[in-house]
């Protein structure tokens, strides 16, 4: 850890998302997968950290982290439990949230689709029915309508890259498909999706009259792809354009680009987000393979770079790469939407988070607009097919008795929220602790 300052307009802030956190609905996606034995440890979102009837607990903890900003997603399935009936419990429910963030200030930003959807969504086809993008639209039309004059900030789809491949190319997420020709006509409905989702959530709020300027974006997963032989930087171009590009150009620019069915869309050209939202974790090297089963690629760590525990390579001046990449190709503000690593005894989250925000402060003086900072997450949850056992809380979470336990690291991100920045003060300190507290164990 060194000492680095952040602008003081700088937000830092937290994300999750409801399925992970919420815990008790039955009507989603992601509970029918955990019930039909997907999950690595066998556990279920049914439980996850029971946010649902701890919110005022939870704000608490994000008050005392000092955030300025956080990021949480709402969850279709309970706002609309069935096709076309909307609950005004649940959207009551969130309004509360969202207004006890305020009052905390705390500023939302609010995602529309976390990879989870209504049980009766699917059930009609989902996403490989053109005509079911209507539902979704008619969703996010309802909650704009009653919640966009506390939220003015909206990120549309969370990593619909990552959605597509691993549940309609892989199949490793529901709903299990495994069709690359259905997975390729569900990106451009998801593109379609999003662009509509734009232009109405920017129609409903100004023809409302909600306060705020109205920022909306996606956030989309972005990996580095290096290589160290001819072939392999043949493939990792291809990987990200096939990854990459054809979220974020289609997304960004309206663009649909090929292999992508069109099916007769067309979108007028222009610019259909207002910032460009980066969730970055880590970079692959890609070798070139002759099994075509794997895409002719294999993705693989390197050596030289200390793991999380995931196995996940630890590249914090990869986010640096990716803002520049992308904000010398569009001019656009930069969210950074998630961050984060999981490691359950809290050994590398300290330098991780700090070494990615000494990365980004560099990218701010170079005159790339990166404007906030969210760390994923606030608290162990449940991460997807892993389940209970990925840990990259902030906070622990005992999932049965659900005490949130404060991780050292916690402190030090309290510290760098309320400062924006650290100081060779509290770095002295903070390693003076740790030392103890280790010599101590």
């Amino acid at each position: 850890m060194v000492e680095f300052k952040l602008p003081d307009n700088f937000l830092i802030g937290t994300a999750t998302a409801s399925v992970q956190i919420e815990g008790g609905d039955t009507n989603n996606t992601w509970y029918k997968w955990c019930e039909e034995g997907h999950i690595k440890d066998a556990s279920s979102c049914i439980i996850a950290n029971d946010h649902w009837n701890r919110v005022e607990q939870d704000t608490e903890i994000l008050k005392s982290l000092h955030v300025h900003t956080h990021r949480m997603s709402l969850e279709w399935s309970r706002i609309e439990p069935s096709k076309g009936s909307y609950s005004k419990e649940a959207i009551e429910h969130y309004r509360n949230e969202i207004k006890l963030l305020l009052k905390n200030n705390i500023k939302p930003l609010v995602t529309l689709h976390h990879f989870s959807e209504p049980l009766w969504f699917q059930e009609l086809g989902a996403w490989k029915k053109a005509g079911n993008t209507k539902f979704f639209l008619d969703y996010v039309s309802y909650v704009v309508e009653e919640l966009g004059e506390l939220v003015s900030d909206w990120l549309t789809f969370n990593e619909p890259n990552v959605f597509a491949k691993l549940g309609y190319i892989i199949g490793m997420w529901p709903p299990g498909e495994r069709n690359l020709r259905v997975g390729f006509r569900v990106q451009v409905e998801i593109i379609k999706a999003h662009i509509e989702t734009y232009k109405i959530i920017h129609k409903i709020r100004e023809n409302k009259k909600f306060p705020g300027k109205t920022m909306v974006g996606a956030a989309i997963h972005i990996r580095i792809f290096d290589s160290t032989t001819r072939l392999g930087n043949m493939v990792a171009r291809a990987a990200d354009y096939i990854f990459h590009e054809l979220f974020i150009q289609g997304m960004t620019e309206g663009k649909i680009l090929f292999p992508l069915p069109s099916g007769g869309y067309k979108c007028k050209p222009g610019r259909y987000v207002d910032f460009f939202g980066i969730n970055y974790y880590t970079r692959n090297i890609v070798e070139f393979t002759l099994n075509p089963l794997n895409w002719f690629h294999n993705l693989i760590g390197d050596n030289e770079l200390d793991k999380s525990d995931l196995g996940w390579d630890i590249y914090p001046q990869g986010v640096y790469r990716v803002c520049k990449k992308y904000y010398d190709r569009y001019k656009l503000p930069i969210y950074i939407t998630e961050n984060g690593i999981s490691d359950k005894f809290d050994n590398r989250r300290p330098d991780y988070i700090c070494n990615h925000l000494i990365y980004i402060a560099r990218a701010i003086k170079e005159g790339i607009p990166v404007e906030r900072y969210y760390y994923w997450t606030l608290m162990d949850n449940f991460e997807w097919t892993e389940g209970e056992t990925a840990n990259f809380g902030l906070y622990d979470c005992d999932f049965q008795s659900q005490e949130r336990k404060k991780r050292k690291s916690a402190d030090l991100f309290a510290f760098i929220c309320k400062n924006r920045g650290l100081t060779e003060a509290f770095i002295n300190d903070y390693n003076t602790q740790s030392t103890a507290e280790k010599n101590t164990v």
